[in-house]
């Protein structure tokens, strides 16, 4: 298992600071987000990794609502490799923010331009806002298979409002990125080992299949991935139109979010905030 270390203490700046500090650039990305979790209620600035990263406040001022987004700057307009770097670093930012404080930060959208304008798109979502925003501590991932497995949780989290059959493949994803395409069985035994220790509603999925004498490994395979990802004549897959297909994905879905977010946790050493000391 590896270990990564907490990040430092991070700080979290609000007000003339955040002014100056836009008023002294002229290029920056803004990218507008859904999310799941507590947003602040004030704009802040995080420095995280050495880098800024401004989430602009709900309720910025008083009684007038807004909307979310994360800004960053950019090294120069209308240059494709800096627009590039910095989408990167955002999308970075946000999966690991949204895995650390238990929910998701999904970028839907983004413009550019000479100052930090408000961005949204015209869907709106219900939202969550805190007077105390704190991420302090935010783990510091210095590994590219890391950075792709809280994508991969990013975006199934994202999913299953969305869609629950890819949201699943989402959920496998964490776990199937991190070994190689010759490793199937070390994978499999993997999911087999950690299947029985979950708990909760995946544990009560778990009995369930058990109960009908399935290889829990190769139902999650065959059933789940392979159904989901491909829809070849004559095989298994799931049918968008037939129900009891939906209900099942629904439930085994509990049992790949675990066993992907015990990945993450237990395999890859990322702690969230619950499990911060452990």
């Amino acid at each position: 298992m590896k270990k990564i270390h907490l990040g430092p203490e991070i700080p979290h700046i609000y007000g003339d600071q955040i002014t100056e500090k836009f008023s002294s650039h002229h290029a920056w990305l803004i990218a507008a987000v859904h999310y799941s979790i507590s947003w602040p209620e004030k704009t802040v600035l995080l420095q995280y990794d050495k880098e800024d990263y401004f989430l602009t406040g709900l309720n910025e001022d008083n009684n007038k609502f807004s909307t979310a987004c994360v800004i960053v700057r950019l090294s120069e307009l209308h240059n494709d490799a800096a627009l590039h770097i910095a989408l990167k670093k955002v999308y970075r930012f946000t999966s690991i923010l949204g895995w650390f404080v238990r929910g998701y930060v999904d970028v839907v959208g983004y413009i550019t331009g000479s100052r930090p304008i408000l961005y949204s798109l015209a869907r709106t979502q219900m939202s969550i806002m805190t007077m105390h925003f704190n991420c302090n501590f935010m783990p510091l991932i210095r590994d590219k298979n890391i950075w792709r497995a809280l994508a991969f949780w990013r975006e199934g989290l994202r999913l299953s409002e969305l869609h629950e059959s890819y949201s699943f493949l989402s959920f496998y994803k964490v776990i199937e990125s991190q070994f190689n395409k010759d490793e199937g069985k070390a994978r499999g035994a993997w999911i087999n080992n950690s299947i029985i220790m979950l708990t909760g509603k995946a544990a009560d999925r778990v009995r369930e299949l058990q109960s009908s004498q399935l290889d829990l490994g190769k139902h999650i395979f065959d059933s789940g991935r392979c159904a989901v990802a491909h829809a070849s004549l004559n095989s298994e897959l799931i049918d968008p139109d037939n129900p009891a297909d939906r209900i099942r994905i629904a439930k085994d879905i509990e049992i790949v979010r675990s066993l992907a977010e015990k990945y993450i946790c237990e395999e890859l050493g990322v702690p969230n905030e619950t499990n911060l000391w452990k």
